[in-house]
């Protein structure tokens, strides 16, 4: 997956993604990297970066691997986000880097709906950490995927 690529297509599809910073640096389908850098835009008024923008960016880490995984697939597959969690460790200040490295786990689920054509259910996690390598915040996203008919 290109991400110059992918973070054009982040400015048409997720431009509250785009516009607060949120970047894809890293997809090779067993793991991916996004990043977003401390600032004006995406601050909270206690002096870090807002939890919603995290997200965007720990979803984001998520997500590339989900759609990494469907195009190798070949076949129509819908993916929803139905639950989330996360916990914050420290304030999110300078640059945070979001990885994934759930691919594996990510292809079985799709390869079971392809199969079967129904619905499966996999859990993702995303963990931030600051230019220091200070694990920042920690996202769960449930992800459902179900092949289309």
């Amino acid at each position: 997956m290109n991400p110059q690529l992918f973070n054009r297509y982040l400015f048409f599809k997720l431009p509250a993604a785009w516009w607060t910073g949120v970047r894809l640096t890293q997809c090779d389908g067993d793991q991916a990297y996004t990043r977003v850098r401390y600032r004006w835009v995406n601050q909270n008024p206690f002096g870090s970066m807002f939890w919603a923008v995290q997200g965007m960016a720990a979803e984001l880490a998520t997500g590339a691997l989900v759609m990494f995984h469907l195009s190798k697939s070949g076949t129509p597959v819908s993916m929803l986000v139905a639950q989330n969690k996360a916990v914050f460790h420290k304030k999110a200040k300078g640059v945070i880097t979001f990885s994934c490295a759930d691919g594996a786990q990510i292809k079985e689920a799709m390869e079971q709906t392809v199969k079967t054509g129904q619905g499966v259910l996999v859990w993702t996690k995303a963990v931030g950490t600051d230019d220091r390598g200070v694990i920042v915040a920690e996202f769960h996203f449930e992800w459902t995927l179900k092949r289309k008919s």
